[in-house]
């Protein structure tokens, strides 16, 4: 039996989608946004103790959180305990990161990568770590479910002739104060981006009727209700439906380096970060995704 481990919902989208397509048989120890994305897969789920579930399963399959040490918790678990331990990465940035915590590696025994870019990455990373490419489940979910969406979900003109645009937002100032002591550890935080971009719609070269705010699935929506007092009517908090539904019904998806970029990539649409000057540059790797700094640049040459 397997012993799966998941916290954040990226993650978590990525491991219920492999256990479901290999129909394995799993203890399921859940936290955080990832009870409801395994839910939504599974049904109700019964969750036992990290040390009861790793007592009775052979192999720990877990992913990687920033908000909570659960997953570095059972690696350290799996290794006294002489356990197999294998986490499955589900983004392409901040490897190294997701499993340090108060300065203590904890890496498992193997790595799973969802792409040969991530591959690449995780090599670089963990060069003495085996790295197995797994095709990513998440992302072959997504294409079967859009073919689903798209036959449900049709666009009307007459209602908006402007943009509608879906902003993922992502708890930045909190990652950086939990790892590194510091919420401006990446030269910005999420109230940053987010006023950057809203500032700058006009770079999106159309008007824009309205702007979704999608707060990230580890966030309360109440921190974003400030946006809408300070930027006007067009902008609307989200997140209380399923992602591809609001993706699909968005021409564009802002963000910084969400992996709710990639979905909309996936699906189709326009993606641009919108890290402000002075941040970090955006790990994202596919080139597809558009820079609001480049495109406001464009719109202003010297």
């Amino acid at each position: 039996m397997i012993c799966v481990v998941s916290h954040d919902a990226g993650g978590a989208e990525v491991l219920a989608g492999y256990i479901a397509k290999h129909s394995l048989e799993c203890a399921y120890v859940l936290a955080g946004p990832a009870v409801l994305v395994f839910e939504r897969k599974f049904g109700r789920l019964a969750i036992p103790s990290l040390e009861e579930a790793l007592g009775r399963c052979d192999l720990l399959l877990c992913g990687t959180s920033w908000q909570s040490d659960l997953e570095w918790t059972a690696m350290g678990i799996a290794r006294r305990e002489g356990k197999r331990s294998v986490a499955f990465l589900d983004h392409w940035v901040h490897y190294r990161e997701r499993f340090v915590r108060n300065g203590e590696e904890r890496l498992p025994d193997e790595v799973w990568v969802g792409d040969s870019i991530a591959m690449d990455t995780a090599r670089k990373c963990f060069p003495r770590l085996p790295v197995r490419l797994v095709p990513n489940p998440y992302v072959e979910d997504l294409k079967r479910e859009l073919a689903v969406h798209r036959k449900l979900i049709a666009s009307d003109s007459s209602i908006s002739r402007g943009l509608k645009v879906l902003f993922v937002c992502e708890p930045l100032s909190e990652h950086g104060l939990l790892e590194f002591g510091d919420e401006r550890h990446w030269g910005y935080t999420e109230y940053d981006a987010l006023r950057y971009f809203l500032f700058n719609l006009f770079a999106l070269g159309k008007p824009v009727d309205i702007v979704v705010v999608r707060p990230h699935p580890s966030e309360p929506t109440e921190k974003y209700d400030w946006v809408r007092d300070e930027f006007g009517e067009r902008i609307v908090v989200g997140g209380d439906r399923l992602l591809l539904e609001e993706v699909l019904e968005s021409d564009v998806v802002a963000g910084c380096e969400s992996m709710a970029m990639v979905v909309g990539l996936i699906a189709g649409r326009r993606v641009i970060s919108c890290i402000p000057p002075g941040g970090k540059a955006c790990g994202l790797p596919q080139p597809e995704i558009e820079s609001l700094a480049k495109l406001i640049a464009a719109m202003n040459p010297p």
